[in-house]
C-alpha cells in the first residue's frame, strides 16, 4: 500500500501531535465549484454522478486540485443504502430527495433487508478503490454513511421533512416497529462502512443530520444507541493502522459527553457550540471536528481569517482538533473564500503546534 505523505488528519483524530491543524470541508466537492457543475452536467443527473465511479472519483479529487486540504472525502450520498433497499430514490430540483416507495407499515419494514455492499452498492466500493489509487498517498480518504436514525427519517417521510411527523409518530406510537427498522438500517450501515474500509477508506464519518430534532431521551434511545452499536462493530484497524471514526449529530451540542462515550475517536461539532466549552466538556476523551459557521465564508477575506483565528483560539493549544465547518459548504460560496479559509487554518494554527513532535 502506498505510504501516506500527509497524515495530519489521522494523527489529529487520534489526538497525536501535528505541525498544523488539519482542515477539510463538509461538501468540499460540490456545486460551489464550477468544475463540479461541469462534471455533473456530463453525468446527466446527480444519481448518475454518484453511480459512475470514474466521475465520482473525479469530483472527489477536484477540491484537492484547488486547495491544500488535508483529506479527501468520498463523493456519494447518504441515501445510497435505502436506495439499494429498493425504495426508488430520485432527486427533484429544489425539493431534494424523494423515495417512490417510502416505508410506512409493518409489512414495509419487515420486507427490508441490508444490501450487500459489494453487489447492490458495488459502485460505491469501486469508487473508493479508484479514489485510493488516484490519491496515491497524497492525503487520507474519508468514507461515510448516514446514521440509522437519519436514514430512517428519509425512508419513512419519503424525503425531506420540516416537522418529521411520520417518523416521530412511529417513534411515539409504535416504538417497537421503529426499533425494528433501525436494527435493519444499523446492520446495513455497519456492513457498508466496513466494506468501505476494506476498499480503502482510512477514516470514517457518520452523519446524524436529524438527530438534533429529537428529545434527549428519544435521541439516546433511537439515534445514539444505534450509532454506538455500529462503532462497536466497525473495523477499527487495518494493516496496523487505526481507522478513526467521527460521529456528527447536527444540533447535538447538548449531548457531546454521550456521543464521546460511544467509543468513537472524534465528535463533530456544529457552530451552535463554543469549541472551547466543547473541549472542556469532553476533555481528552476524543478529538473534536469543527466548527466554523458555513455562512462565515460570505465575509471579506480578512474578516474570514479573523473567524478562523477565533475558532483556533477557542480550541487552544491542545492535540485533537480537525478544522471544519459546522455543516456543509453552501453552493453560493466563492471558491476563493474556501482557499482563504484553508490557507488561514494552516498559517494561523502553526503557533499552537510549535514544538510538536510531528
Amino acid at each position: 500500500m502506498t505510504e501516506l505523505r500527509n497524515d495530519r488528519l489521522l494523527r489529529a483524530l487520534l489526538r497525536q501531535p501535528v505541525d498544523v491543524t488539519p482542515v477539510w470541508l463538509m461538501r468540499q466537492a460540490g456545486r460551489y465549484l464550477p468544475e463540479y457543475r461541469a462534471t455533473r452536467a456530463r453525468a446527466g443527473s446527480f444519481l448518475a454522478l454518484c453511480q459512475t465511479p470514474e466521475l465520482a472519483c473525479e469530483v472527489t479529487l477536484q477540491p484537492l486540485a484547488r486547495f491544500p486540504l488535508d483529506a479527501a472525502i468520498l463523493f456519494s450520498d447518504i441515501l445510497t443504502i435505502p436506495d439499494a433497499m429498493g425504495l426508488g430514490l430520485s432527486f427533484s430540483e429544489g425539493e431534494g430527495p424523494i423515495f417512490a416507495r417510502p416505508v410506512r407499515s409493518a409489512t414495509d419494514i419487515v420486507r427490508l433487508s441490508a444490501p450487500d455492499p459489494e453487489t447492490e452498492l458495488r459502485y460505491v466500493m469501486d469508487t473508493v478503490r479508484l479514489i485510493r489509487r488516484e490519491l496515491a498517498g497524497r492525503v487520507p480518504l474519508i468514507g461515510f454513511s448516514g446514521s440509522p436514525w437519519t436514514l430512517a427519517t428519509y425512508m419513512v417521510e419519503g424525503g425531506s421533512s420540516k416537522d418529521f411527523a411520520r417518523i416521530k409518530g412511529l417513534l411515539y406510537d409504535q416504538p417497537e416497529l421503529l426499533h425494528q427498522l433501525l436494527k435493519t438500517t444499523a446492520r446495513a450501515v455497519t456492513a457498508y462502512l466496513n466494506a468501505q474500509v476494506a476498499a480503502g477508506a482510512q477514516a470514517l464519518m457518520m452523519f446524524d443530520t436529524w438527530g438534533g430534532v429529537l428529545s434527549p431521551r428519544a435521541y439516546r434511545e433511537f439515534s445514539l444507541a444505534y450509532m454506538a452499536q455500529i462503532v462497536a462493530d466497525l473495523t477499527r484497524e487495518i494493516d496496523g493502522q487505526r481507522i478513526p471514526v467521527i460521529l456528527f449529530t447536527k444540533g447535538g451540542g447538548a449531548w457531546l459527553e454521550d456521543i464521546a462515550a460511544t467509543g468513537c475517536d472524534a465528535v463533530g461539532v456544529d457552530w451552535a457550540v463554543d469549541l472551547g466549552e466543547a473541549r472542556r466538556r469532553v476533555g481528552s476523551q476524543v478529538a473534536l471536528q469543527g466548527n466554523l459557521d458555513p455562512v462565515a465564508l460570505a465575509a471579506a477575506p480578512e474578516r474570514l481569517r479573523a473567524q478562523v483565528a477565533q475558532v483556533l483560539a477557542d480550541f487552544g493549544p491542545w492535540p485533537g482538533h480537525v478544522f471544519n465547518l459546522g455543516h456543509g459548504i453552501q453552493q453560493w460560496v466563492d471558491p476563493e473564500r474556501a482557499l482563504v479559509l484553508v490557507e488561514a487554518v494552516h498559517e494561523l494554527s502553526a503557533p499552537y503546534h510549535a514544538g510538536a513532535d510531528s
